[in-house]
Parts: C-alpha cells; sequence; structure tokens
C-alpha cells in the first residue's frame, strides 16, 4: 500500500480519541523522571554561579570551602581542563565553556561546582568560595549590541553542526552570530508606489520556560564508558557532543531519558550533560546535578527582540511591499538561536502574499543570559509583530481586521516570501473558522461606563524545521504484542501515545498491545531532537514506514511458509509457524527524512524551504477596566491546521495548552534586569505565569478539516500551534475596547492604565458619566 493510498484508506483508530497510554503511571505516581533517580554513592552537585555581567576572573579561592565537613570535592575550569582540554559546547557555536575560563560572559554563569553526598552541605560549602573579579563594560540590549564595541566573544568558533556557520570561523570584533537575509522583488520600487507605507517598531521580553520539572542531568562511569541519565529533549545530540567533547566514541556514551515533565525547548541539544560528565571523569563517582527553580532563570530562555517592520499598501488594503528586521537577543551563548535568527526569520513577513520583501534576521550576543529554543521557535516574537501592524493598517485604512486579512493571506500554490510555493497550508479556512467562533459577522457589544469589552483576531503560521532525520523500529513479537523504538520524547505532549496509534493503524492491531520504549541511546535509533513541532510529521513517518517495513517481512515470511492469507495476517500466526513455538521476532526499520533546499545565500529564495506548513488563529475578547486596566480574557478561540488529527483529544489538550502557555508571555512574564544585569524576579513569587484564575471562561480549539500529504496519514504537527498568535489578538481587543495600542510585551494592567491616561487623560472621568 503506498503512502497516498494510506491517506485515503478506511481507517479505524486514527481519527479517534484515546486515552493517553501514560495517564495511568502518571496519576498514580509511578511513572519514571530522572529527577527522582538515586544511584549509590552518588554525589550531588551545586554551581556556584557569576554575581557580574561581563569580568574577568582574577582568582578563585575554593580553600574553606573544601576545608567544610561533609565536602567531597571543590571543581573549577582547572580541574576540567586537566581531563578535557578545550572544554567548549554548543549546538551552533562552541561559545559555552563547561566552566567559566579566564571570565564571566553574564550574571548566572556556571564559575565553580561544590559536590557532597548531603546537597544541603554543598549548597552551603558554596557561599565559602571566593571569586575576585576584574569587571568590563556589558551590553544588553539585543540592537545595541549589533553595532557595539563591547564584544562578549572575541571569536566566533562555530560547531560545525550546521554548514552554513563554518564561513564565520574566527571573525572577530562582533557580536552578530548570524544573518539571514530575504530577497524578493523591489522593494523600495514598492514604497515608492505606495498609496500608504506604515513603519512600526515592536518588542518582546526576555522569559523564562518554567517547566515543572526542573532540568537534571546524572553521570556514571560503566564497564564500556559512561552513562548519562538526563531530562533532555535530544538524547541523540548529548551522545554525539559529549562523545567529541571527551574524545571517545559514540559506542562508549549511553544516555538515557524517562518521561520530561515539561520542556518546552529549554531542555534541548546539551545543558547540563557536559557538567556532569567532567565532574563524574574527576571525581570517578556518579554525579546529580538538579537545578533549582530560580537557576533555570540563568540556564536558557526565550528571546528577547526587537522587529522594525515597514508595509507598502495601496488604497484598497493590498500589501505590496514589506521590510523586515529583527534582532534577536541570543544572550552570551548562542544555544540554537541561529536557527531561529533564519527558520523563524524567513517568516518575518507573514502569511500574506507580498510581491516585494525584504527580510533581515540578526542573531545577537549580549551579556544577558542565553536564549535558545521556545515553544514556538520564535514564531510568536514575529507575529506579535507582523499582526500588530496588520491591525494599524487595517484601522487606518476603515477596513475590517478580518477582510483585510483575507485580501491578502497566501492562496495554495502562490510562492511564500523565499520562494517556495505553499501547499497543504489551510490559512484560509483557519481564518475563517475563527471568525466563524468569534461570531466576528454579529453585533458586538462594546459595554459602557468604567468596564468596556473589545475582540481581535490574529493569524500566524510557521515552517517545520529542515532538514532533519528521525529513524524508527518497529518489533513484532509472537504473542501479537508490538514495541516501538524511537527516540522521541514524551515531554507532556502525548507522542508515546501518538506513535503507537500510527503503528498500530498501520499493522491493524490494538494499539494496548503497542509499547513505546522510551529513548536510550544504546536501544532506541537516532533522532534529532523533540522540538518545532516536528514528531509527529518525522518521527511519524519513520514509524508507519517501520511498521509498513515489518507488514513486508511478514508476507514474505508467510510466502515462504506456504501461509495463505484467507483473513488478516497477524505476527502471531507467521512465527509460530516459523518456529513451531511462541518465538522470534520480526523487526521493520524506517527512517524519514524530508525533502529541503538551501537557501541562497544571498536572497534567502529556496524552492523547498520547509517540508510542511503549520497555521494557527486565535480570536480573544477582552473587558477592560477604565480606572485601573485590569484586563480580563472573557473568551480565547483557537483554530489550528495540523493537517488530519491524529488524536483530537490530544490535539485540543495541546492547542489549549500552548495558548495558556502563551497568555503568561503576552500578558505577565518578564524576566526584570537592572542596569548591570542582575535578574530582580528568579522566583515564582516575583515571576508570574498564569493560574488558574487567568484561564478564561470561554477556551476553545478547534482543527479545521485539511491533510497534509506527505504527513503520517495526512498529519502534521501541532504543539507549538496554538501559542501563535494569542498577543496580537489581545494587543487588537484592547485597542477595540479603550482604543490604546501597545507596542511591548508583556501587557500588564498598569502598562494598560498608563498608556490609556496618558493618551486621554479624562477618558476615565468621560467614562463614569
Amino acid at each position: 500500500m503506498s503512502h497516498i493510498d494510506g491517506i485515503n484508506a478506511p481507517l479505524k483508530l486514527i481519527g479517534k480519541s484515546l486515552d493517553r497510554l501514560e495517564a495511568r503511571s502518571k496519576v498514580t505516581g509511578k511513572a519514571e523522571y530522572i529527577y527522582n533517580l538515586v544511584l549509590p554513592g552518588m554525589l550531588h552537585a551545586k554551581v556556584l554561579r557569576s554575581t557580574v555581567a561581563h569580568a574577568r576572573i582574577l582568582s578563585i579561592d575554593t580553600s574553606a570551602a573544601k576545608a567544610m565537613p561533609g565536602v567531597h570535592a571543590v571543581i573549577t575550569s582547572e580541574d576540567v581542563r586537566k581531563i578535557i582540554p578545550d572544554p567548549y559546547f554548543g549546538p551552533a557555536f562552541l561559545d559555552q565553556p563547561v566552566l567559566a575560563i579566564d571570565k564571566v560572559h553574564y550574571v548566572g554563569e556556571p564559575v565553580a561546582v561544590v559536590l557532597s553526598r548531603d546537597p544541603y552541605i554543598a549548597d552551603e560549602a558554596l557561599h565559602l568560595i571566593d571569586v575576585q573579579y576584574e569587571e568590563l563594560p556589558a551590553v544588553f540590549d539585543e540592537v545595541e549590541a549589533a553595532k557595539s564595541e563591547i564584544v562578549v566573544h572575541e571569536a566566533l568558533k562555530p560547531s560545525g553542526t550546521f554548514p552554513d556557520l563554518r564561513h564565520l570561523a574566527g571573525k572577530r570584533n562582533t557580536n552578530i552570530s548570524m544573518d539571514f537575509h530575504v530577497r524578493r522583488g523591489d522593494v523600495d520600487k514598492a514604497f515608492a508606489e505606495a498609496d500608504h507605507v506604515f513603519e512600526h517598531t515592536f518588542h518582546t521580553q526576555q522569559v523564562m520556560h518554567t517547566p515543572l520539572e526542573p532540568m537534571v542531568s546524572l553521570a556514571e562511569l560503566t564497564a564500556t564508558g559512561m552513562t548519562i541519565h538526563t531530562s533532555s529533549q535530544s538524547p541523540s545530540f548529548v551522545r554525539m557532543e559529549i562523545a567529541r567533547l571527551l574524545g571517545w566514541r559514540e559506542s562508549q556514551i549511553r544516555v538515557k531519558t524517562a518521561f520530561l515533565g515539561g520542556g518546552f525547548g529549554a531542555k534541548l541539544y546539551i545543558k547540563l550533560e557536559a557538567l556532569v560528565a567532567a565532574l563524574t571523569l574527576v571525581t570517578r563517582r556518579p554525579v546529580k546535578l538538579l537545578l533549582t527553580m530560580e537557576e533555570q532563570f540563568y540556564c536558557i530562555t526565550k528571546h528577547a527582540t526587537t522587529f522594525r517592520i515597514k508595509t507598502a499598501v495601496t488604497k484598497e488594503g493590498r500589501i505590496t511591499g514589506r521590510a523586515c528586521t529583527v534582532w534577536w537577543n541570543g544572550g552570551a551563548f548562542a544555544d540554537i538561536g541561529p536557527r531561529i535568527t533564519q527558520k523563524s526569520g524567513f517568516t518575518a513577513a507573514g502569511p500574506y502574499d507580498i510581491e516585494n520583501v525584504s527580510i533581515d534576521s540578526y542573531q545577537v550576543y549580549t551579556n544577558l543570559p542565553p536564549a535558545g529554543a521556545f515553544r514556538g521557535f520564535g514564531i510568536s516574537q514575529v507575529v506579535w509583530a507582523y499582526e500588530s501592524q496588520a491591525d494599524i493598517i487595517a484601522k487606518t485604512l476603515k477596513l475590517d481586521p478580518l477582510a483585510f486579512r483575507r485580501m491578502n493571506l497566501l492562496r495554495e500554490g502562490r510562492p511564500q516570501a523565499t520562494g517556495t510555493p505553499m501547499k497543504d497550508a489551510a490559512l484560509t479556512q483557519v481564518l475563517d473558522k475563527v471568525a466563524e467562533r468569534m461570531a466576528w459577522d454579529k453585533p458586538f457589544d462594546h459595554g459602557t461606563g468604567r468596564l468596556r469589552r473589545g475582540r481581535g483576531i490574529a493569524i500566524g503560521f510557521k515552517a517545520c524545521v529542515a532538514p532533519t532525520t528521525s529513524m524508527a523500529m518497529v518489533c513484532l513479537s509472537a504473542d501479537g504484542s508490538c514495541f516501538v523504538h524511537v527516540s522521541t520524547v514524551d515531554m507532556g505532549q502525548g507522542s508515546d501515545t501518538t506513535m503507537a496509534l500510527i503503528a498500530a493503524e498501520t499493522l491493524g492491531i490494538d494499539v494496548k498491545s503497542v509499547r513505546v520504549i522510551h529513548p536510550d541511546t544504546d536501544v532506541t535509533p537516532y533522532d534529532m531532537a523533540t522540538l518545532g513541532s516536528r514528531s509527529t510529521f518525522h518521527m511519524g513517518n519513520a514509524v508507519r514506514m517501520a511498521a509498513e517495513d515489518a507488514l513486508i517481512k511478514m508476507r514474505a515470511m508467510a510466502r515462504e511458509l506456504g501461509i495463505e492469507e484467507d483473513g488478516p495476517l497477524t505476527a502471531t500466526h507467521v512465527l509460530t509457524h516459523q518456529y513451531r513455538m511462541q518465538a522470534g521476532n520480526i523487526v521493520g526499520v524506517g527512517g524519514f527524512i524530508p525533502e529541503y533546499i538551501s537557501p541562497d545565500k544571498t536572497t534567502g529564495q529556496s524552492e523547498q524551504i520547509t517540508p510542511n506548513w503549520m497555521v494557527s488563529a486565535t480570536g480573544i475578547e477582552v473587558e477592560v477596566d477604565t480606572e485601573t486596566g485590569l484586563l480580563r480574557i472573557l473568551r480565547l478561540e483557537d483554530v489550528v491546521d495540523c493537517g488530519r488529527p491524529l488524536n483530537p483529544k490530544i490535539v485540543t489538550t495541546q492547542v489549549t495548552g500552548g495558548a495558556i502557555m502563551q497568555l503568561g508571555a503576552s500578558l505577565y512574564e518578564k524576566m526584570d534586569f537592572d542596569e548591570t544585569g542582575q535578574l530582580r524576579n528568579a522566583s515564582f513569587a516575583e515571576y508570574k505565569i498564569p493560574g488558574i484564575h487567568d484561564v478564561p471562561g470561554i477556551i476553545g480549539a478547534e482543527a479545521v478539516d485539511s491533510i497534509q500529504h506527505d504527513g503520517p496519514f495526512g498529519a502534521k504537527g501541532v504543539g507549538e500551534s496554538g501559542t501563535y498568535a494569542v498577543a496580537p489578538a489581545i494587543a487588537a481587543a484592547i485597542e477595540d475596547a479603550v482604543g490604546v495600542r501597545l507596542m511591548a510585551l508583556p501587557m500588564k494592567s498598569e502598562e494598560i492604565c498608563r498608556t490609556l491616561h496618558a493618551a486621554d487623560p479624562a477618558f476615565n472621568e468621560e467614562s463614569e458619566l
């Protein structure tokens, strides 16, 4: 059966709402997490962090800490370099030392580690370490850093993982670690001939992922090398990077994960693993590093951005040209920021059919905590800008914001800004459906007096990260059970259930007979990472192919045995005939990498820059207290295109979960730094995330009827889609309610109040008349 036939064939399991396979183990407390792992003789690590944003390290005195009873060892970079001569790591640039070497780059950078059997003793001993610094000038703003003479790193050191960064090797005197450009048509001519030109600057803030299971890694030496137990979203990459750091073969490194208590991009690539590997080699003992919630603020964050957008528009409202410049605040280490700069940067013009486009996207080093992947992979930052401006344009031209978007949306087959034709992207359907759910064409009560109501709508899209590879193995047993070996990490998104569902549908067996083996690099095959909503599409295709391979092998075995296929062929029937008992296995393998054409280095043009597009539109209704600025979200509707929903129950929870998470970044969350780079609010006591009382009274989610023709059973990813358009829809609703336009996130109630009364001090008095 061909892949297309599989999409069109009658389905028994796909499309039905099934409970998650792991649900019972989680609610009964039996689910495994690395957080709970304890090994015999294990040492606990506690990290001393830099107290200044940029400085040379003059000395580190560890003598008092070493003398404290119960302290096993105190480790600095001097100890690390005895076993790892060049201890720098990172997915894009080798810019992050295992422990600070010669200088520190931000407040919170690891400088030294105390090891003890008792974590409380290790934590107390940190206060006995004396570090002397010579402070250096620091730079914190992304636009300023792009042109500053204050340089965070003396030279750029690409890791070699991404070929398009290799030309930057050795480049000096710059904080720009990635610049990506798109050029299409003649933007200058479009502006010169436009009836209207709109130019605005929008800002987003630095926020933290706040996974409720903190980052944790544990390393131990074994007879064959080293095993690292880690709450990682990318165990395959961890194995490769640790092997590179140590100069070992990959076969000497084993990486194991379990369920993750949330990830959202925070636990991607390599985070704590390099440090625990080094500590284990120094001490020859198992070492566990478990971060506190406060420490997570200093490990990885979401990019703050500045986005300048200039748009040419006809008097009828047709967009004819757009120039976008985006600066991404990457913090002190690049992490995966250069990929975000490109993969989200090329969508900065929005999901609109624009003949003339110019995009400049810059990843910039600063002396703040590092920024990397965050749920949405940079998309929520760019959607905030282009959709906010869409409302400004529509209001100026006296157009309905929905009609303005409909007029300009990309259609099937039309080229996106990079030249890649749109395919299987249900932009119009998604926008129309959210408008229907919001009753957009019906009269709307804006309220009177002190409480005013408004509504807004916005749409965003995202390219699937490419090129990336996923491998899978399906093993059928003689009792009819099935094992699916994948390195996709289940961190709450329900991937175990999804992969089991795909295997069961392909094989024609009960999903409850399928067991998904959690990532273990000695057992499960390679997967690039669990990120960017890629797993359903990439690993889902690999699992389908592995199951189909198992079926091919089973049918071949049946033919050799002379078994006639009177009805459905089963592994039990074939294997018991082959081995005359319940024995043996049938193993299928599958690998998937989609077609991808690298963009032109000058113009960013590519005929195939992504294998698929994920789409989401959001509708919001708000109520604003004009005296205090207090904002209430009354209604939130999110509509997505995820191809065919494999399990509608999981799709709904992923969409609503993403939307609620983005409420935090839209309204409450902001890492608050002072002028020296000190973080003022690194705790949940001062850093607010959405609580149950912040969830709208009405919250809806729906997937439109669509098919991703090269996806497994017509599906594609959905884990991030609910986040894309929440912020600009809220901003539009606020403006609809009280007439003020906010240009920066978060949109806190005090900012609404300040902006409202600055715009019209008499507004509140009039509202009470």
